[in-house]
């Protein structure tokens, strides 16, 4: 890991370590969260997503979105946080990202949007950015670029 002020940088040398990253993550989330990830086909987004589920205590296998555009998960405990799972990949305009009443979403949800960087950043001032890649020997980088204080108080206690 490597930090550069609001900036983390960590090396993951499988999905499973992906999952467990995203777990430990996931374990911080709640209502009102928005996290956009970001990377190339087959870096690891839904991975990441499958722990940030399993951090939150949610049920329901997660897959990637990709056709439904969105997937809500509910949480298994009373309580617990619903994690809305969002595949950004096939919409071609900011309207199509409003039909989909995601800032409605955030006030009971967790909102996590895969491809959301560059696009989703305007449903909510305070959002982390996760940008993922891959290497030819599988390792993934993944670095958490927070914006908004609700993120900076947070993460230096799970990652810091």
């Amino acid at each position: 890991m490597t930090s550069d002020s609001a900036v983390w940088t960590f090396e993951l040398a499988s999905t499973e370590d992906t999952e467990r990253f995203g777990a430990a993550l996931g374990a911080v989330l709640g209502a009102g969260d928005l996290v956009l990830l970001d990377g190339p086909l087959g870096a690891g987004k839904t991975a990441l997503t499958r722990g940030l589920a399993s951090g939150m205590g949610v049920r329901g296998r997660i897959t990637s979105p990709t056709f439904v555009l969105a997937r809500e998960h509910h949480p298994e405990r009373r309580g617990g946080t619903t994690l809305v799972h969002v595949d950004a990949y096939r919409l071609t305009s900011l309207a199509e990202l409003d039909d989909l009443d995601l800032d409605t979403e955030l006030t009971e949800a967790a909102v996590v949007v895969e491809w959301g960087g560059g696009f989703a950043e305007r449903l909510a001032e305070d959002h982390l950015l996760v940008r993922i890649a891959r290497r030819d020997d599988e390792t993934r980088e993944v670095t958490l670029c927070p914006q908004g204080r609700r993120w900076l108080d947070r993460l230096p206690p799970v990652f810091g």
